[in-house]
Formats: C-alpha cells, sequence, structure tokens
C-alpha cells in the first residue's frame, strides 16, 4: 500500500443505504436482526460440524468452511453499516477504505471458490461413489481450501495495490454504505482505464471460472439424476439442486451486475441495492439452503440439543443432592 500519503483525499463519506432520518431506524433495526441470523446460524453449522464425529467427512467439511467464509463475508461490511445507521457516523479513514476493500475481495472470492469446490465434491459423490474417499481424501481437502485461501488472498492484494496508489484528489462521497470498488473508482483523479481491463480480465476469470465450474458440475450431476428410477428419489434431488443453483445464480449474479459493466451515475445508484442481496442477503440464507434443511445436520444438532438437555438435568440434580 504505498503511496497512500501522496494522496489529498484522508477520509470518505459514505452516503448509506437512505438518506430519510425516519427510515433509519427500521432498517438499522432489519439489518441488525439479519446480521445476528446470520452469524448464529452459520456459526451453528460450524459448531455442529467440528462438535460431532459422523459429519467429520469432506461435504460437512466444505460445508463448515462456507459458513466460516459466510461469516468473515458479512462482518466485513454489516458492522460498519450498522454503525453508521445508528450513530449517523458516515466518515472511514482511506486506509481504513483499503482494508475494507481488501477482506471484501479475499472473503467474496473465497466465496466463489467454495462454492465451485463444493460442486466438485458433490459430482464425485454421485458420479464416482465408490472412489469417492479416495478422491476427496483428507489431504486434497485441506490442499484445496488453503489453495483457495492463498490465491484470493494474492488476488486481493494485487488489487489493492493498484488501488491505493491512484490519486483521490476529491470529491470524497461513495454512493455506498462500504467501500466497494466501483463508488472508489469513480472518485479518483487517476488514468482507470488500464485497471478497468485488469478487473475485467483478471477479475471477471477469478469470479467466471468458479462460476462455470459450478455450472458444469451441476449440469453432470443433473444428468446422473435423470438416470435415477426413483420419482422421489428424483424429485428430492432436484428440489436440492434447485436451491443450491439459486443461491448460486444470486451471489454471481449481483456479483457481475455490480462488477462487470461500464459505470456510470446511474449505475452506483442501482448498485446500492444489488450490493445488499450478495453481501448480506447470500450469507443469510446460505445456512438454510446447504445446511439446516440437511436431515444430517438436523439429527446432529438434536443430539447436541439432547446432550446438553441431560447435562443440565444431572447438573440440577448434584445441586439439590448437595
Amino acid at each position: 500500500m504505498n503511496r497512500i500519503n501522496e494522496s489529498r483525499v484522508t477520509e470518505f463519506f459514505l452516503l448509506g443505504l437512505s438518506h430519510s432520518q425516519d427510515q433509519k431506524m427500521p432498517l438499522f433495526a432489519l439489518f441488525f436482526l439479519m446480521y445476528l441470523v446470520t452469524l448464529l446460524g452459520n456459526a451453528l453449522i460450524v459448531a455442529v460440524i467440528v462438535s460431532s464425529q459422523e459429519l467429520h467427512n469432506p461435504m460437512y467439511f466444505f460445508l463448515g468452511n462456507l459458513s466460516f467464509v459466510d461469516i468473515c463475508f458479512s462482518s466485513v461490511t454489516a458492522p460498519l453499516m450498522l454503525n453508521n445507521l445508528f450513530w449517523d457516523r458516515k466518515s472511514i479513514s482511506f486506509e481504513g477504505c483499503i482494508s475494507q476493500l481488501f477482506f471484501l475481495f479475499c472473503t467474496a472470492s473465497m466465496e466463489c471458490f467454495v462454492l465451485a469446490i463444493m460442486a466438485y465434491d458433490r459430482l464425485v459423490a454421485i458420479n464416482n461413489p465408490l472412489r469417492y474417499l479416495s478422491i476427496m481424501h483428507r489431504t486434497m481437502c485441506l490442499a484445496l481450501i488453503v489453495f483457495s485461501w492463498t490465491f484470493t488472498s494474492l488476488h486481493s492484494l494485487l488489487h489493492i495495490s493498484i488501488v491505493s496508489s491512484m490519486k483521490f484528489c476529491g470529491p470524497n462521497k461513495i454512493h455506498e454504505y462500504f467501500c466497494d470498488l466501483p463508488p472508489l473508482l469513480a472518485l479518483s483523479c487517476s488514468d482507470t482505464s488500464q485497471y478497468d481491463l485488469l478487473v475485467f480480465t483478471e477479475g471477471s476469470f477469478v469470479t467466471m471460472s468458479p462460476f462455470v465450474f459450478v455450472v458444469i458440475s451441476y449440469a453432470r450431476i443433473l444428468n446422473a439424476i435423470l438416470k435415477i428410477q426413483s420419482s422421489i428419489g428424483k424429485y428430492q434431488a432436484f428440489s436440492t439442486c434447485s436451491s443450491h443453483l439459486t443461491s448460486v445464480g444470486l451471489f454471481f449474479g449481483t456479483i457481475f451486475f455490480t462488477y462487470f459493466r461500464p459505470s456510470s451515475s446511474d449505475s452506483l445508484e442501482e448498485n446500492r441495492s444489488v450490493t445488499v442481496v450478495y453481501s448480506v442477503l447470500t450469507p443469510l440464507l446460505n445456512p438454510f439452503i446447504y445446511s439446516l434443511r440437511n436431515q444430517q445436520i438436523k439429527v446432529a444438532v438434536n443430539k447436541i440439543y439432547h446432550r446438553m438437555l441431560r447435562t443440565d438435568v444431572k447438573d440440577i440434580c448434584k445441586k439439590k443432592i448437595l
């Protein structure tokens, strides 16, 4: 992040979701509830998978990682948005904006990669059930996650090093509730044409590759499902795949809409509502779509609940005896 001190702008002002004072408290209550459910839902999935021995397999390992990424992803933007709505503090330092942009890029890209890995995992499980555990062994699962975190971190560092070297001479009002790339580039007084090209090439490759991989994987999965004789089995498989594809479509669709189209003053206004979908709504829905509808997760949650209940009863009985 060199040359930051050369920038004339030392802070930015986030215009937020609404300019109306009457709407701020209802919006704060709504997004606070959504953020709380996101944290609790994803944290529950991680805790259940870690504590349940029967869920220690590749599928749930990746589900746990998706929940962890969703916690990180939503925590990049939601706390600042809630702070701005409640306290009406809209300023963020230049360094804080750049840092938020780095973690946004990293966690959003990681979400893309984890979704692609999960699609591959399901493809192997359905098409090669006998070789599933030999293909998706522990070393392979860890290698896929470590590679993804490393690659997305380097990807984010590349973009942040370029953005932080740009000059921002003013104005300094960002048409968003967090520091996002399109409105930030609109404020730069540097020539951003070459960087725009980088976004459309390297950036689109990073997001488009997982998306294409997910589509191809689910197409092959659906093809395998069509060969299932049982109508009930077909319905359950189609239901699962359709819900997964809905989540994938929402996330990738809003990413493409936000970052890979020509920017204008009108598009910046539209982006404010679209970014809510991928930054707030998708992490909220993922636990319900991928995990909490899963029968094994439900059984594991019930076991943990009854185990805790028995422990509480035993403690109460001991206290009464003493």
